[in-house]
């Protein structure tokens, strides 16, 4: 990847920054990254860092975040981020933000380009709390957009479907309400840096790979 820079994708649960994460990821020969995954990988690697986390995730608790931080600037030092990266849903917070700000200038990839995934509430509602997940193979469907053939089972294996606890209607407000108290204003933090893109999110997955491939392809020539 030309741009040599860190992307970054924004956006509430459900708007499918997750998707397109790992999509422009594979397009673009780039390491996708999450808090989670190098968490796990900390763990079972058996570093000090892995060794600081493993308690505290053990008893569910939130990873403080001077060793997130630390986490991800170890991450950010490997090989396969020389080219660029996509974070997902990470920064959650103004403090980890700026912390990024500092580990990605050290590092020489200079400003973020930061994309933000709009998407109403209703959507968002729609499509999490109409999730539901295969108990054998973890296929994905939606039962109002993408629903099984046969209702509660799925189409590929046969198995039981069933409904994360944290994708209830009633979990999911609370998840969304959070979101906008922590997660949204690094939108007018970044904003204000002129870093930050807006897509649609309530688009198509087809339209939403192309309005990123156009704002990628614009940070290239920039």
């Amino acid at each position: 990847m030309v741009l040599k820079r860190a992307l970054i994708f924004l956006g509430p649960p459900g708007a499918g920054k997750g998707t397109q994460a790992k999509h422009i990821a594979r397009s673009c020969g780039i390491p996708h990254l999450s808090t989670g995954d190098m968490f796990r990988d900390a763990v079972s690697r058996g570093t000090e860092l892995g060794k600081s986390v493993q308690p505290i995730m053990e008893r569910g608790e939130l990873v403080p975040d001077d060793l997130v931080m630390k986490l991800v600037e170890e991450r950010l030092s490997r090989a396969d981020c020389a080219r660029g990266f996509v974070f997902d849903g990470f920064p959650r917070t103004l403090a980890q933000a700026s912390e990024l700000d500092h580990i990605l200038e050290s590092r020489g990839f200079g400003k973020p380009l930061v994309i933000d995934f709009a998407v109403s509430e209703p959507v968002l509602l729609r499509r999490l709390s109409g999730r539901w997940t295969c108990s054998v193979g973890g296929e994905i469907y939606n039962i109002y957009d993408a629903p099984p053939r046969q209702a509660g089972i799925c189409d590929l294996d046969g198995g039981k479907l069933v409904q994360r606890a944290d994708d209830r209607p009633e979990v999911v407000k609370e998840r969304l309400m959070a979101y906008e108290r922590q997660t949204k204003p690094l939108t007018d933090y970044y904003r204000r840096q002129g870093v930050l893109e807006m897509v649609d999110g309530s688009a198509t997955v087809e339209e939403v790979q192309r309005a990123l491939q156009g704002i990628l392809n614009g940070a290239r020539r920039s």
